[in-house]
């Protein structure tokens, strides 16, 4: 783990980022602090919620174990304060005049009941850049409406098509309706940061976070707009008809019929497996991609008798674009993620232990992607930023403790 220095050398270096999120929003201030901002993650004094989704370490649950919230904090540094007490709500506009970026996801409206708004927050620091993301913008016909992760991607237009042709729907894995949201909210705050630099003042990015789902996908919305016709389930198969997922006998490969057809055809002919394919029909594009489920359906033919890694090492030979398609338990072992150093060791001396993190999703030589400080310890770094920020004395930090503001 590198030392807080190398925070100087990463893109976004001295900029202060106050993240006021919850776990919904979470990766949007961690992309800032990967690139070196110093992210100030504020909780409540309980903790954040996110604290409290397990997994945890050795199964044993506590805020300080939660390999999800992890995840979502390393490189920042936590500061408990009660923004439901007035106290709490001056000191966070105190932090805020010297803040380069604010990011929020309180209810449409629940900023503002707490004097803790645009309008303010603007008044007093007219450079800032205040990021407010919710399921479906500040404004509208939605505004009020509550989303979790399951909804923004029904409402996306991702939940629709996943899965296959005559059943229902499937739930995406994992957090894709909160990820992309991130994802747009950390890439609006750095134009707007460029527009700073130009024009020397803030501006206030409404996100709606169903709106950043639908614009994730990238078929659902251009294809219904460009043919009037709603995309549907295809179960394994691209929306390009050009790829789908097959069954070896031990694993699962990705077809791919756009590289060299003949070279392809030759090879599943060699193994007597091409059937029809052999017809010269079958040379044109247009006519794969009409017939796309009988042309897959021979190809899981033949290699459901045939091991992953064979099938995909004598393709990289013919120069075809086949894949493996992994468990996540072998990607510590992928030969690319290996070479490009992606999986990241981390010392979380207080437990004694190190852990492994996904590392840079890209390689930056000038101001490189770093881990340089592991998650925060709830309310870990309190006291260091108001006594030395913020000049609050011993004795005014030990009552505003004992009164539940830290």
């Amino acid at each position: 783990m590198t030392t807080p220095t190398a925070i100087a050398s990463g893109a976004l270096a001295g900029l202060r980022v106050l993240d006021l999120t919850d776990y919904t929003g979470h990766l949007c201030a961690r992309l800032m602090a990967d690139l070196g901002a110093d992210v100030v993650k504020i909780e409540p004094p309980g903790g954040d919620s996110g604290r409290r989704i397990g997994p945890f370490v050795d199964d044993l649950p506590h805020p300080n174990r939660s390999l999800f919230f992890w995840f979502y904090n390393f490189n920042k540094r936590s500061l408990t304060l009660n923004l439901e007490a007035p106290r709490g709500r001056e000191i966070l506009l105190d932090l805020a005049r010297s803040a380069d970026v604010v990011i929020e996801n309180f209810a449409p409206g629940r900023a503002d009941a707490m004097g803790l708004g645009w309008e303010r927050l603007h008044a007093i620091n007219p450079a800032l850049v205040m990021l407010s993301m919710s399921p479906f913008g500040q404004d509208g016909p939605y505004r009020d409406f509550v989303a979790d992760d399951t909804v923004l991607t029904a409402m996306g237009g991702m939940l629709y098509v996943n899965g296959y042709p005559g059943r229902p729907p499937v739930r995406p894995l994992g957090l894709q309706g909160y990820h992309p949201a991130s994802f747009y909210g950390a890439i609006a705050i750095m134009c707007a940061l460029f527009a700073r630099d130009r024009d020397s003042i803030g501006q206030w990015i409404d996100l709606s976070m169903q709106a950043a789902t639908a614009g994730t996908l990238e078929h659902v919305v251009g294809g219904y707009f460009q043919n009037g016709v709603p995309e549907r389930r295809r179960g394994t198969m691209h929306w390009s008809r050009f790829f789908r997922v097959g069954k070896c006998s031990d694993g699962y490969v990705m077809h791919c019929t756009i590289g060299d057809w003949t070279s392809l055809i030759e090879w599943v002919k060699s193994d007597g497996a091409a059937q029809e394919l052999v017809d010269p029909a079958w040379e044109a594009h247009a006519h794969r991609a009409a017939h796309a489920e009988r042309l897959f359906d021979v190809l899981d033919q033949w290699v459901a008798d045939r091991p992953r890694d064979e099938i995909v090492a004598r393709a990289q030979l013919l120069r075809q674009p086949y894949a493996a398609v992994r468990h996540p338990e072998e990607l510590f072992d992928d030969e690319q993620l290996r070479a490009r150093n992606f999986f990241v060791e981390v010392d979380h001396p207080e437990l004694g232990k190190k852990f492994l993190y996904p590392g840079a999703p890209a390689i930056m030589h000038g101001t490189p992607w770093r881990i340089y400080r592991r998650p925060p310890l709830l309310g870990e770094h309190t006291i260091e930023i108001l006594r030395d920020e913020l000049d609050l004395p011993a004795d005014e930090l030990q009552v505003l403790t004992a009164e539940g503001v830290l």
